[in-house]
């Protein structure tokens, strides 16, 4: 568990020895930092992590230049609560997102959390975010207001609203209504009512938002800002949330023979971070950190749309029905693919095997900007500097992994890791298999224990009885009470999930489906459209 005054040697272990290899290598400038997030992306869908996968020569390329971290994990596995904890340095029971929030909400991060943006803007950095925020878009919980001098992208997932061309999807959603006497088909799980909008700032620049040049345009406003802020001298901190690879699916071309829908747009989100990585490098290859990251695993009711889970496939609950990945706390609902890019900084060609998450990304940038963490709170993230170049391959005693949808209370601490030993003490129920199971719910008590170095499938766990059992099961019950009275002693946000229709961004009430004027048919060119701005929310 971190604590608002984190010191990378306390809390990591290290020998006294390596404070001399620091000195030599402290940050003399601040770094700029790329944070890339892509969305429900399995362990195995990066090449560097599973032979089988072809489709990600960039990323591959990076790993290689730089180093991949393969006992890396999200702080929750659905979409809201995991971008929270990237963005505070804390899980959902502390500030406040423990689920998604919806079109509607009123809500979205507690306003007394402080951001990552936050702390990097007032250490100098110009701050810019691109691609899906889903913390909340009414007043000011859009992210204007939570520390980003500049937004382009949509408000939560691009699956929350109707498009015209819907891209692929299981099951298939229909397009935007295009007439008020058109009949609405309402299906289950789609948005057939109000069109997906697409915001720069606080303006919608287009509703329904044209899905198939959406990663095009992600890449130019992300390259647009990183000029600018190169040319303007002062460090930069960009957020880029990626639309892949959650559903709706719409790669640019038909797919290869052999490669289906799922490869051509994991080849398109590949090609998008190895642009970025170009931009970047041209503007002073070296002084830049690129951080890749997923934010859960993939979305297995999606059948063949659905990630690459490796081996962390979750055998003991697909036995029983169900999930083993997105909403659940198994291995593939949170272990996600990591890389870190940094030439002359980031040792190439290493391969962490410390234990990590998506928490750590705030104490470590925040660190190495030479910036101090908010007072006042407690953090589970660790500044992981060390880790980071290569002095240590020393991370989290103890991870927690807390419930995202599936049995028991959401946010609900339900699985805890410590060394290699993963406990579980409730499983089941509310994560939707392919099949359409979901698996009883069950809680357990005493915890089920895997052993993840001997048994990555999570297949068997310890027998009770077993010698093995009995002695960790102790320092097991310590550390996840320790954890949970840590909690209750911090300072804990609450979340405001309420909903009300006049918060759905909208750019023209008049319009079926809010679309905008000029959307019918062929849709203005990116550059056109964005300089005649449809509504200022």
């Amino acid at each position: 568990m971190g604590t608002p005054s984190l010191s990378p040697w306390a809390v990591l272990g290290l020998a006294l020895g390596l404070v001399a290899l620091w000195a030599p290598c402290v940050v003399s400038e601040q770094p700029n930092f790329i944070v890339i997030l892509a969305d429900d992306v399995g362990w195995g869908d990066l090449g560097a992590n599973w032979a089988e996968t072809k489709e990600t020569p960039h990323l591959d390329q990076l790993a290689a230049e730089g180093t991949r971290f393969v006992d890396f994990h999200s702080a929750a596995s659905t979409c809201s609560p995991s971008r929270a904890s990237l963005l505070t340095g804390r899980l959902g029971v502390r500030n406040g997102v423990t689920h998604n929030f919806a079109i509607s909400s009123l809500g979205g991060l507690p306003l007394n959390e402080t951001t990552l943006a936050e702390v990097l803007r007032e250490a100098g950095y110009s701050t810019g975010a691109v691609g899906k925020w889903h913390l909340g878009h009414h007043g000011h919980h859009h992210p204007s207001s939570r520390g980003f001098d500049y937004y382009f992208g949509i408000p939560y997932s691009h699956d929350m609203g109707c498009t015209d061309t819907p891209g692929y999807n299981v099951p298939p959603c229909p397009p935007c209504p295009r007439h008020g006497t058109t009949a609405r088909e309402a299906r289950k799980d789609c948005y057939t009512e109000v069109a997906l909008p697409l915001l720069e700032n606080v303006t919608i620049v287009q509703q329904p938002v044209e899905l198939g040049s959406l990663a095009a345009r992600y890449a130019e406003e992300a390259e647009r800002f990183i000029q600018r802020a190169s040319d303007s001298g002062r460090p930069y901190f960009l957020y880029l949330a990626l639309a892949h690879m959650h559903v709706p699916l719409s790669p640019p071309l038909p797919p290869a023979p052999g490669r289906g829908i799922y490869g051509a747009s994991l080849s398109e989100m590949d090609a998008l971070v190895g642009r970025i990585r170009e931009v970047a490098d041209s503007h002073g290859k070296g002084n830049t950190l690129l951080w890749f990251a997923g934010d859960n695993g993939p979305w297995a009711q999606k059948c063949e749309l659905a990630g690459r889970l490796g081996p962390f496939v979750g055998a003991w609950q697909r036995q029983r029905g169900g999930s083993s990945a997105k909403q659940t706390t198994w291995e593939g609902g949170h272990r996600v693919p990591a890389l870190a890019y940094w030439p002359g900084r980031v040792p190439a060609r290493r391969t962490s095997h410390a234990l990590l998450s998506i928490l750590d990304i705030f104490p470590t940038l925040v660190a190495l900007a030479g910036a101090a963490l908010p007072p006042n709170r407690r953090f589970d993230g660790l500044d992981v500097s060390p880790v980071l170049f290569g002095w240590s391959d020393v991370g989290h005693k103890v991870l927690l992994h807390p419930n995202s949808g599936a049995a028991g209370k959401v946010g609900e601490i339900e699985a805890l890791r410590l060394a290699q030993y993963k406990a579980f003490y409730t499983t089941g129920r509310g994560a939707m298999a392919c099949d359409g199971s979901t698996g009883p719910a069950e809680r357990h008590q005493p915890p089920l224990i895997f052993n993840l170095e001997r048994d990555l499938q999570e297949q068997e766990p310890l027998d009770v009885a077993s010698r093995e059992y009995q002695a960790v099961l102790p320092a097991i019950s310590r550390a996840y009470a320790q954890a949970l009275q840590d909690i209750a002693a911090d300072n804990v946000s609450v979340a405001d999930y309420s909903q009300d229709p006049a918060a759905i961004p909208c750019c023209n009430v008049q319009h079926v489906g809010c679309r905008c004027r000029g959307a019918h048919g062929a849709t203005p060119g990116p550059h056109v459209e964005k300089r005649t701005p449809r509504l200022c929310l």
